[in-house]
Order: C-alpha cells, then structure tokens, then sequence
C-alpha cells in the first residue's frame, strides 16, 4: 500500500473521475442498444483489487476466506470452497463425490440424472469423472427439470440427481428432494445461474449434497472469473479445498483426519489425494467482498426490471411466452427468457432478428438440449423419455436483457421495438 494514505485516496478520486467521465453508459437514446449484460462493478471493486494487487499478497489466503465466509452468511450456507469458476466448481464437486476418501462415494459407471436443457458445464464433470449422464425433459415454460421426468429415469443404476435451476427460477425442490430421498440419491445443485433465488424460503443450493455457483463476470456478481462450491457436509467441504489445491491437507479445517499418521513431514505439504489447482486470488476475492454488499440490491432490481417485461409484454401472451415462475419461489432472474408459442405466425429466429436489428439484444436459452450438440455424442450418455421440452426451448426459446442496470428508458425501448414487431405481424 501507498506510504501516504492520502496518496491513495488520490488515486481513487482521480479513478472515480475516469469512471465518470468514460464508462460507456447504459443506454444512450441517440443510439439506442440494449445489452444483455451491464458489468456490475464500478470504481470501488477495481480499487479493491487494485490495493490487493498494491500488497503484493495475491495468492489465495485470508481475503478468499473472507469472500467465502461472507457469502455464506448472506446467503445462509454452512460451508463455502471458493475457485476459479462456476465450470470448476462443477468440476470439483463432482470430483470430491466421486473420490474413494469421501462416504457413499459415486463410482465409475453410475448414472446421474439432469435436464438436456442446461449448460455444458454441467454435463462435462459428470462424463469426466466416469459417470454416466442421463438426460431428462423438462417444462417448457418453467425451463426446469420435469419432476417426473426424473422419475421415469431412475434405474438400477441411478445413484444421483443433478438440478440446474434456469436462469433464476427455482426447480420444484419439494418434489424433486422427495424423490431424492425415497430412491436414496445425491442430490447435487448447479446454481450458477441463480445466486439470490429461494425455494420455500430456503436458498438454492441448500436441498442437495452439494451446490455451485458462478461469479463470472456476467453473473450476478462477479470476482471477473470465479465460482464456489457450498454444501453442509464438513467431510466433503474439506475434501473440496484438498482437491481445489493439489491434493493437500493445507487448507482444511479438520487436519486430524488426515494427520493420524505420523509422515515425518511438513504438514502444509502432504498430499492425501488427487488434485487440481483451482484456486480464486486474493484480488478477485477483495473485488467480491466489495460486490457481496450489493448482491441483494442488484436481485431486487433485477425483479423489478422483470415485474415490468412481465407486465409490458403480457398483451402478446398468445404469442409469446414469458418463463413462468415455480409456485412457492423467488426468482433471481439472470435474464429474461421467452417462449414462442408454436402457433406464433413467425418463428424464434425472426422475433430475434428484428430484436437484434433494432438494438435489443437477445441470445438462446443456456445451451439449449444438449443431446442434439456434436460433442455430447462423442461420449457416453443416456436419454429418458422424450426431450420434447427441451427441443422446444431449443427451437423456440431466446431472452432479453433483465439485468440491474436497465434504465427506465431502456425498459420502455424494449417495449417499443417489441410493439413495433407485433404491429408488422398484425399488418402482414
């Protein structure tokens, strides 16, 4: 850090100033353009990473823990294991549930199940740690895994159930945890889409094993990259950070398991078991710990912004569907997902393309059914029933922004290029 206090604050001024003066705006009505994403962080979150960087103390130490500790006790989860990003928080749970050193581990060939309509970071851990996935359908107009779906596809072999909740809005966690229990199965949560959202008052992320999520920079908050892994379980938290770092004991909270016997060795060296290096950096941490104070704010805009679409787009209901929220939730809205309905005199890709042309961006539903990519039939996997849902949010589903910078000029842009699509509908 700066030897003058003052010398720093100066720097900060002068950031703030830049910032100001420079940062592109969120909409600009002589040059209108919606983005899907507006970066939550500002000048305060770069002069956290920034002193950080000043310390010269970068690597993954006691501002990580923080972050960690921090987002758990907003959000309320009992153990966090923060890493590079919400791809290697999959990775890492999946890799700690299938480690010999962890109880009821799942073994090589076992069959976990989890929606087509997801991302492919959710289907990738579960093929590398030898696991086989199943696919399922889900709801077209929840986006979520169909409870029932999932039960259909339990088979002998069947030792786990994978939730995504999309884009904010909570699966039907009542039935699926019921499920769940009465079959004996994991139940493992990728929320990284859905930081904020809630289930029967409970955060996602809590029913399971296990749950992720993102902080990537389009996320709800963002370290840049980033991600964390939470779970209740102590045994497999410790077993989290040993395979995050190496496979060391050196960040664990429970060092006499693994110290029993004696090595003759320096503890902060012994390797128990494989490992990778996913660490997140006292940088990114710093930057988090400034943006875990607006999480609950940037959510309620968010709702805010959604409340409106809602509202604003409710009079081409026969045409276009918004996604409906699960009963008994909260939503967090990570973006503004539509259905056209199959009826519709014009498809996804016109909709789309008169959007994109007037400057409202849109983009697919995550990845769409992951069965119909070229990679996924590279390897092993299994589909249960039909993934008609899937396929119809695939071929006719996108989304708009809904993120916690929109204007009150940028939502009412919206609705006039979307009026103006549906005026040329009607005149054609």
């Amino acid at each position: 850090m700066p030897k003058n206090a003052n010398d720093f604050g100066a720097v900060q001024d002068a950031m703030e100033n830049w910032w100001a003066e420079n940062a592109e705006p969120v909409f600009d009505p002589a040059n209108p353009k919606v983005r899907l994403h507006h970066p939550t962080f500002g000048p305060e979150e770069v002069m956290a990473l920034a002193g950080q960087m000043l310390t010269t103390r970068v690597t993954m130490g006691p501002k990580v823990q923080a972050l960690e500790e921090g987002f758990c006790s907003l959000l309320g989860y009992q153990n966090g294991v923060s890493n590079n990003s919400g791809s290697s928080a999959n990775l890492l749970m999946l890799a700690a549930l299938t480690t010999t050193k962890t109880e009821d581990y799942l073994r090589p060939g076992d069959e976990v199940i989890l929606p087509a309509l997801t991302w492919s970071t959710s289907l990738w851990p579960i093929i590398q740690r030898g696991l086989v996935p199943v696919l399922v359908d889900s709801d077209p107009l929840t986006m979520n895994v169909r409870p029932e779906a999932i039960e259909q596809a339990i088979g002998p072999k069947t030792r786990a159930v994978m939730t995504v909740p999309v884009y904010g809005n909570a699966c039907d966690m009542g039935a699926i945890t019921a499920i769940c229990n009465q079959h004996k199965l994991t139940l493992i949560e990728d929320c990284c889409e859905s930081m904020g959202a809630t289930y029967d008052g409970k955060p996602v992320g809590s029913f399971g094993r296990v749950g992720s999520f993102s902080f990537y920079f389009s996320h709800h908050i963002t370290t840049l990259e980033g991600g964390i892994c939470v779970t209740a379980d102590e045994d497999l938290a410790d077993m989290m950070r040993i395979m995050r770092s190496h496979g060391w004991i050196r960040d664990v909270k429970n060092k006499d398991r693994w110290l029993s016997e004696d090595l003759g060795y320096d503890e902060r060296f012994t390797f128990v078991n494989e490992g990778y290096n996913v660490r997140l950096s006292e940088p990114q941490a710093a930057m988090g710990l400034v943006q875990l104070d607006k999480l609950h704010g940037f959510v309620a805009a968010r709702q805010q912004n959604a409340a409106y679409l809602n509202k604003a787009l409710s009079q081409y209901d026969s045409f276009l569907k918004p996604q409906k929220q699960t009963e008994n939730s909260t939503h967090s809205w990570f973006g503004f997902p539509l259905l056209v309905e199959e009826a519709a005199p014009f498809s996804r890709d016109e909709i789309c393309s008169f959007l994109n042309e007037n400057g409202v961006e849109t983009r697919p539903v995550i990845a769409g059914n992951l069965a119909r990519h070229p990679g996924t039939n590279l390897f092993n996997y299994k589909t249960s029933g039909t993934l008609e849902g899937a396929d119809a949010v695939m071929d006719r589903g996108f989304a708009v922004a809904c993120h916690q910078s929109l204007t009150a000029d940028a939502l009412e842009y919206m609705t006039k290029v979307f009026a103006t699509f549906f005026d040329t509908v009607r005149s054609t």
